[in-house]
């Protein structure tokens, strides 16, 4: 069941995670329908909804005979929403103190088509202002899905212009808030080699980005697509 897995994730154990989604369903009941229902041994139902009681998941709503009955997920999960919020708070404060931003000049060198598409989805994500990307339909697609509302997006493809990969390869490049940037290049199927690419924040290269998409929106049959991201 992925919500026991889900909950799981969020700090709860196999049998906590199972007793709680057996009393959503069941509304309220005694342990030995929870065990059942859950599939937990008899012993340990007791100290399972009693760590769910302390957790605030549960609550007693008998005595003779005893029954639990389940309290708000809602509330549990802005709960766990808020704590991982501040611990992300926490965290972001620790690793700024541990290591400045990188600095400008700085290129780093990526390899491996998963963590340059991944690095993609996270300087889409963090876009406040302005995107531009050009290269591969279908994975500007969905960085276009992912992108924030409000932010300015900027898209082409690359066809009709000097190519800027080998061949066998595919460029695709993205930049962010005129902060950051990164340059890809994809192999295709019949292709050979591995995925690499450069990202940086150096403001000439994230500035030659932002140029050669305008230019591409000028020069191609199809124009970019311009527009401010509203995702109603």
């Amino acid at each position: 069941m992925s919500a026991v897995i889900h909950l799981q994730a969020l700090g709860l154990t196999e049998y906590e995670a199972r007793a709680y989604t057996a009393l959503l369903a069941l509304g309220r009941a005694v342990p030995a329908r929870v065990a059942r229902q859950a599939g937990i041994p008899r012993p340990k139902i007791y100290e399972t909804l009693e760590r769910l009681e302390g957790r605030g998941l549960a609550a007693k709503v008998g005595q003779n005979p005893l029954e639990y009955a389940p309290l708000s997920a809602r509330e549990y999960l802005a709960r766990a929403r808020r704590s991982f919020d501040d611990r992300l708070g926490a965290l972001d404060r620790d690793l700024s103190r541990l290591a400045p931003d990188p600095a400008p000049e700085a290129v780093y060198h990526l390899h491996g088509e998963a963590a340059i598409r991944s690095l993609c989805e996270d300087l889409t994500l963090n876009a406040r202002r302005s995107l531009y990307m050009a290269g591969e339909a279908s994975f500007a697609d969905r960085l276009e899905r992912l992108t924030p509302r409000g932010v300015e997006l900027h898209r082409t493809a690359l066809a009709d212009l000097p190519r800027i990969a080998a061949h066998g390869q595919r460029a695709f490049l993205l930049a962010r808030d005129g902060e950051a940037a990164l340059i890809a290049h994809f192999i295709d199927e019949d292709g050979s080699g591995e995925a690499h690419g450069v990202h940086t924040h150096n403001p000439v290269i994230i500035h030659l980005i932002e140029g050669y998409v305008q230019l591409a929106a000028r020069t191609t049959a199809t124009p970019a697509a311009t527009a401010t991201v509203t995702n109603d």
